[in-house]
């Protein structure tokens, strides 16, 4: 934050919107507690508050529960008395840490970062100010709902009594913020670890957290913030590192500016179901363009911490929440280059690729062929991937309500070829089969082909292939969802499957048994080996006649989900998956100890 509304950013906030090409624009920073930051310092349940310690390291704890811990006292003064761990919150220890309990600390000039925020609400206040007065002394707490005959002695907790002077504020958008309803609760904190490292289960505290809370710091200036995403958004780099995206915000880029001029931050993981809490301190990387996509790929800007220090506390944290409606605007969790996310392996000069045939096969499902200047190289089983950024990025927006998700989207999809590749694999066209699920394949299904629509190609890549022994003697299984059957079809013509050699077990809504029928009439081949699970229901009367056609040319139908049962045979073999996520953890269940390939599209 800057000291002065209207008054210029500072180094490196500029530097920042400079190197993200940010229009030039006024700072909406206060130089005082306006009446928005009092209402909610004394409403918000929740209070994120970062200092630095005695080596000049930030840290962030989480202190409330319930509203009202914080009064004003005029002047641009608040008062905070709340519950707290006296012994490992690292805020309380670089307070109040190197004197007695009771005693107070006149505050100087040591600055403190906060975050009044209200989870439910959606709604938050940043603040800046300096240490007047701090203590912390034992106080006894009863627990509500202890009848009287088990009711035990009061309940000893460290109470820290603070008094700051507020310097600025700012009011942040809801963005991102995932709703938790806080209840108060006893802190009985229990270190489990202080290390330079991330243990096991500080790793798994961060892979499932949906928010963190971060400081940042300049000479004169602190900067508390929140940052918030799908569960996992967050990804562990190494033993000392990780990783999350900066996600489409109000570019003001106030942390990051600070990161700019120093790189020392301050990230806590809180989880509220259990009341650990994990503290970090450490060094951050701001990473954009091509050198956050190398790490994060999807990413145009993310932040790399290298952690100096790490503790993780059992019961450390004050309050519970249970969490209720994410935000609207979470994206997908983008994995690693190094977990595999196909987006890293994209790679080849770009074409161009033009759309020329559309083949409607269900409502919602359809057959699109392009073609392409020169030709395309791909492989049976491989996926191509398109960029639709110049069709559909309309350009920055703070918030987009009636497409909210569409402010962190790349545009780069990747779609399986069904078609069969020549000998050569050099082809001048190819096809996609794709069920119209979302905004870009919504957008191809307007396409109309004499239009002369076109496309920029990223690239292929992917290696889902069906592998068999020489002399044919295994078993091949392919569980389908839907249009999960695409990537068999680009394979049938290498595979000449038989009811002895394969074995397709496909799961698909009966509305969609028009791209049954005409999927087989183009590979009469499988039908015999294809056992067809029909969900849901479709006009009446309509689907008897072709449930009647596909079982009198040898497929095995049935109108009911998939079972556990169904995927078991006495003939082992190697079982090939494709279909939804939720499906795939189901069948993957199912088949625990078999040998199953599949490819992962979750990112």
């Amino acid at each position: 934050m800057s000291f002065s509304l209207g008054m210029p950013f500072h180094e490196g906030e500029a530097k920042m919107q400079q190197q993200l090409h940010v229009p030039q624009r006024d700072n909406p920073t206060s130089t005082m507690l306006t009446a928005q930051a009092a209402y909610m310092l004394q409403q918000a349940p929740l209070l994120a508050i970062g200092t630095l310690d005695s080596k000049d390291r930030p840290w962030t704890s989480l202190w409330g529960g319930n509203p009202g811990f914080s009064t004003i006292l005029g002047g641009g003064i608040i008062g905070t008395r709340a519950l707290v761990d006296g012994e490992h919150d690292p805020v309380v220890q670089a307070l109040v840490g190197h004197v007695e309990k009771g005693e107070t600390v006149q505050g100087g000039e040591k600055m403190i970062g906060g975050l009044t925020i209200d989870l439910m609400a959606r709604k938050r206040v940043k603040i800046f100010g300096r240490m007047v007065a701090a203590c912390v002394g034992e106080v006894d707490v009863e627990v509500e709902g202890e009848s009287e005959q088990h009711a035990e002695l009061p309940h000893k907790q460290d109470q820290i009594q603070l008094v700051t002077k507020i310097e600025q504020s700012l009011g942040n958008c809801p963005k991102y913020l995932n709703q938790y309803e806080l209840r108060p609760a006893l802190v009985d904190s229990k270190p489990v670890f202080r290390s330079s490292t991330l243990s096991a289960g500080a790793k798994d505290l961060i892979l499932k957290s949906d928010m963190f809370f971060l400081t940042t710091s300049v000479v004169d200036d602190m900067d508390t913030n929140h940052r918030g995403g799908p569960s996992g958004f967050v990804r562990v780099l190494s033993d000392n590192e990780f990783v999350y995206p900066e996600y489409s915000g109000n570019r003001l880029y106030q942390s990051l500016g600070n990161l700019q001029i120093n790189p020392k931050i301050g990230v806590t993981f809180p989880d509220y179901e259990s009341g650990s809490v994990l503290y970090t301190t450490g060094s951050a990387e701001i990473l954009v363009g091509l050198e956050a996509a190398r790490v994060l790929p999807g990413s145009n800007l993310a932040v790399k911490i290298t952690v100096d220090e790490a503790r993780l506390v059992e019961g450390g944290l004050p309050f519970r929440g249970t969490r209720k409606i994410p935000s609207p605007y979470n994206p997908l969790v983008r994995t690693l280059a190094i977990e595999g996310n196909i987006k890293a392996s994209i790679a080849g000069s770009r074409k161009t690729a033009q759309l020329i045939k559309k083949t409607v096969l269900a409502p919602s499902i359809a057959r699109f062929t392009f073609s392409v200047p020169g030709d395309i190289q791909y492989r049976p089983g491989q996926w191509v991937a398109f960029d639709f950024s110049e069709h559909l990025d309309y350009g920055y927006s703070h918030m987009r309500d009636d497409d909210p998700r569409s402010l962190n989207d790349d545009f780069v999809r990747t779609f399986t070829v069904s078609s069969t590749p020549s000998d050569s694999g050099k082809d001048s066209e190819f096809e996609i089969t794709i069920r119209n699920v979302g905004v870009v394949t919504d957008y191809i299904f307007r396409q109309n082909p004499r239009a002369g629509f076109e496309v920029p190609i990223v690239g292929t890549g992917g290696d889902f292939q069906i592998q068999r022994k020489a002399d044919g003697t295994d078993m091949t299984y392919f569980i389908a969802g839907g249009v999960g059957i695409t990537p068999l079809l680009g394979q049938l013509k290498k595979l000449n499957p038989t009811p002895d050699s394969f074995r397709l077990l496909w799961t698909i809504r009966l509305r969609d048994i028009d791209f049954v029928q005409q999927t087989l009439q183009m590979y009469p081949n499988l039908k015999t080996s294809t056992e067809i699970f029909f969900t849901g229901s479709a006009k009446a009367g309509e689907e008897e006649a072709k449930i009647a056609q596909l079982e009198a040319d040898g497929v095995k139908v049935y109108k009911r989900r998939m079972q556990k049962e169904d995927t078991h045979t006495s003939t082992a073999g190697i079982y090939y998956l494709c279909t939804g996520k939720a499906l795939r953890k189901e069948i993957l269940a199912w088949l625990e100890g078999k040998p199953v390939v599949f490819e992962n599209f979750d990112y």
